[in-house]
């Protein structure tokens, strides 16, 4: 029986999630993926049962390395601002400096293994912000609204600086680059919308 190889693995890694982020899963097949790594397709079947299990390893693998971040100087009994401020700064980090991995985390979450990845990555990190925002309801510190409606206003400007940044391009073709001042701005006007 052949070994595991960890660099071989690793670059394995790499090389899929380049190939999902560039051309999605219609260009990913597990023949091209052995070529672009110089390896035998027979090699990527010891690290891998097949093409799913590969993808879901991945997916999984990426989101407990992005939750583990969020949770960096972050503790669910920080006061609302705070903690939303350390979110915030945290999520953006991990993004900018793991962009192809947030990229391809992103295509799979959206595709029919984001569920089982979303169940595997998501565990404990679900209970804390679960935590989070229920704290800061109680102690008056958030308006009471659904976690739809939090998520959605707490994260969705962040996420929308940090797409166009990916882009380079904000709406019209416009240079953009993310910066400090920049998510500063966007955090002080969703901090007026949810607190009280």
């Amino acid at each position: 029986m052949r070994t595991r190889n960890i660099d071989k693995e690793q670059l394995v890694k790499q090389e899929a999630i380049g190939m999902l982020v560039e051309e999605g899963f219609q260009g990913f097949s597990m023949n091209r993926l052995a070529k672009a790594c110089g390896i035998s397709v027979a090699t990527l079947y010891i690290y891998y049962q097949d093409k799913d299990d590969l993808i879901k390893k991945i997916g999984v693998e990426i989101g407990k390395n992005f939750f583990c971040e969020m949770l960096k100087d972050f503790s669910p009994d920080m006061p609302f601002k705070d903690g939303l401020k350390k979110q915030w700064e945290n999520r953006a980090r991990f993004a900018i400096k793991y962009h192809k991995e947030a990229a391809c985390y992103d295509i799979i979450r959206h595709s029919t293994h984001g569920d089982y990845i979303l169940n595997e990555s998501l565990k404990d990190f679900k209970t804390v912000m679960g935590a989070f925002f229920h704290n800061a309801v109680n102690k008056n510190e958030l308006i009471p609204v659904s976690l739809e409606v939090f998520w959605s206003v707490g994260y969705g400007p962040l996420y929308t600086l940090l797409r166009f940044h990916s882009e380079g391009k904000s709406i019209g073709g416009k240079p953009f680059k993310f910066s400090k001042k920049i998510m500063d701005e966007a955090f002080e006007l969703v901090i007026k919308a949810l607190t009280p």
